[in-house]
């Protein structure tokens, strides 16, 4: 029988000034396939991150970039996706010690920026992501092994109600499962194999405040329902690499590109609010090899001029 819980076997991490990967840390990310870490970025650089996100010059760039990507539902999810970190303070928090440095400690090898994403559930119209892995994705793309990893950080507060992500611990040790496109989205069309697989492996809700980040291995089996609720929920993902798993071909993603990173307080003194479009590489939709968005009559006009 499945069981579900919204205890997370990590949950007793929370950030510290002197936060360190201990071998402890290590060994529960490799047995559960993720850590989370309450507070990582405190309410001070939470406020700056959606400050890069919300102000207006940002709003055309996101809407210009935006993914809508169909759930089956009648609801489309919604991301937008970069390649490479700015100078703004969104690029000071994926280029961070606490973030890029964990994720290093974590896979015990040298980590690139494989592409950050804004996912966006507006209050009651938010849509759903499948039962997938981010490798079911990323083996597409050239990359050999599963050698790769996620950090999710919540801007806002992710609850039950306004679709917060699901997991089943342990279940990166089961593989990659085949993928293939569903309503626009890849997704694990095998869904006998998933309800086994929940049989072994614990369904988590991970319910997060503002702030608090989930590191979690490239074949955690994960999905998130719709938002039906009053609330918004957006979340800061970056996606990381490693520099011995350079992919073997070009993509819509970028190949190993050395990352620099910044010291944490980076993210406090950086003023930067300004994304660079010519230095982030925003993924058009219409660009996008492993996904089929809805394109608005703009991004279709767009897609068709260049």
């Amino acid at each position: 029988m499945t069981t579900e819980s919204t205890k997370l076997n990590s949950e007793y991490l929370f950030y510290r000034d002197d936060f360190q990967v201990t071998s402890k840390m290590k060994q529960s990310f490799d047995k559960h396939g993720y850590i989370l870490v309450r507070r990582l970025l405190d309410n001070e650089e939470v406020e700056k991150v959606k400050k890069v996100f919300e102000n207006a010059t940002s709003e055309q760039i996101l809407e210009d970039n935006k993914m809508r990507i169909s759930d089956g539902q009648g609801r489309e999810a919604k991301l937008i996706v970069w390649s490479h970190p700015g100078n703004d303070v969104s690029g000071m928090v994926s280029r961070s010690q606490k973030v890029a440095g964990t994720c290093e400690k974590l896979m015990g090898e040298e980590v690139y920026h494989y592409h950050g994403k804004l996912v966006s559930k507006e209050a009651y119209t938010g849509g759903s992501f499948l039962w997938h892995q981010d490798y079911g994705y990323w083996y597409k793309n050239g990359c050999l092994l599963p050698n790769m990893m996620t950090v999710f950080i919540a801007l806002d507060k992710c609850t039950k109600e306004n679709g917060c992500l699901q997991i089943l611990e342990g279940s990166h040790t089961c593989g990659r499962l085949d993928h293939e496109l569903i309503h626009g989205q890849q997704g694990i069309p095998d869904t006998g194999r998933v309800d086994e697989i929940k049989e072994r492996c614990q369904l988590i809700w991970c319910e997060m405040n503002p702030g608090d980040a989930l590191f979690f291995h490239s074949n955690m089996m994960h999905t998130s329902g719709q938002n039906s609720s009053p609330n918004r929920r957006w979340a800061f993902l970056t996606a990381f690499n490693t520099k011995s798993n350079n992919p073997t071909k070009e993509h819509h993603h970028p190949c190993y590109t050395p990352l620099t990173k910044v010291p944490d307080a980076a993210i406090k003194e950086c003023e930067n609010y300004t994304l660079d479009l010519s230095l982030m590489g925003f993924l058009h939709p219409s660009k996008s090899q492993t996904t089929r968005p809805n394109l608005s009559k703009e991004q279709q006009e767009a897609a068709t001029r260049s």
